[in-house]
């Protein structure tokens, strides 16, 4: 029995005594003052990529025979090689036509039945844009939409931000310490911005009266200004915004 004593307050004294070492780990805070700050930053930018959605479809004129959609999809791709497209920047979203097998089954049905093919191009430039436009068959250019805007730098411009954006936080935490006589020490704790919920507006469209009907209109179509010239088309610019939050010590 003494034994057992003798061990079980052994036992009971290492259990303290590594109590009382573990102690300062949790009471002793190497920052007990600290101050939390947020700094933003934003730019705007103009879109140098513009993702436009062009669907074509076949159609016959009166007297005339109908105008296929493989002979449309020739014209418009020798179109978009004239003005300096490479391929790389074409993609097909949808095609309705010969070579899906529900279209050929409905065709048997419906001989009339018009095939269709929606392309989506990236362009650089509005500039570009314009000359594809003049380009196209009006009778078969069914939709011309812009689905979005970005930039070739967005990567470095979210980098570049973000920067920023720290910067602007220690600033002000630099002034808002000074005016309780303390001395802003070295950053604890810096917290990025989620990507998925900055604010990000990407501006589609134009910020003139020209833009691109999305109907079965004449694409080559003005609006004119009261002067009678033809308005210049603009890219609404891109607003990119982080903000950021950082915790100092204090001196």
């Amino acid at each position: 029995m003494k034994k057992l004593i003798i061990i079980v307050n052994v036992f009971l004294f290492a259990m303290a005594v590594n109590a009382q070492q573990a102690q300062p780990i949790f009471t002793n805070n190497p920052f007990p003052k600290t101050i939390t700050v947020s700094g933003s930053a934003e730019m705007e930018i103009v879109p140098d990529e513009i993702y436009v959605n062009i669907t074509l479809r076949e159609y016959q004129k009166r007297g005339e025979n109908k105008k296929d959609i493989e002979t449309i999809k020739t014209t418009f791709l020798e179109n978009c090689k004239a003005i300096g497209l490479p391929d790389s920047v074409i993609s097909i979203i949808s095609f309705t036509g010969y070579n899906n097998y529900y279209s050929f089954k409905k065709r048997k049905k419906d001989p009339d039945m018009q095939s269709s093919i929606t392309y989506q191009v990236k362009f650089k430039s509005s500039e570009l844009m314009d000359k594809l436009v003049e380009k196209l068959d009006d009778e078969a250019t069914q939709n011309f939409v812009i689905a979005n805007t970005s930039h070739s730098k967005m990567t470095e411009f979210r980098r570049q931000l973000k920067i920023k954006a720290v910067q602007a936080a220690k600033d002000k935490g630099i002034y808002l310490t000074e005016a309780v006589s303390e001395r802003l020490g070295e950053a604890i704790t810096i917290i990025e911005p989620d990507e998925s919920n900055n604010t990000l507006a990407f501006a589609n469209g134009f910020t003139s009266n020209n833009a691109y009907s999305q109907t079965n209109l004449s694409f080559r179509d003005r609006i004119g200004n009261e002067s009678g010239t033809e308005q210049e088309i603009d890219f609404k610019k891109i607003k990119l915004r982080y903000e950021v939050s950082v915790v100092f010590s204090l001196k």
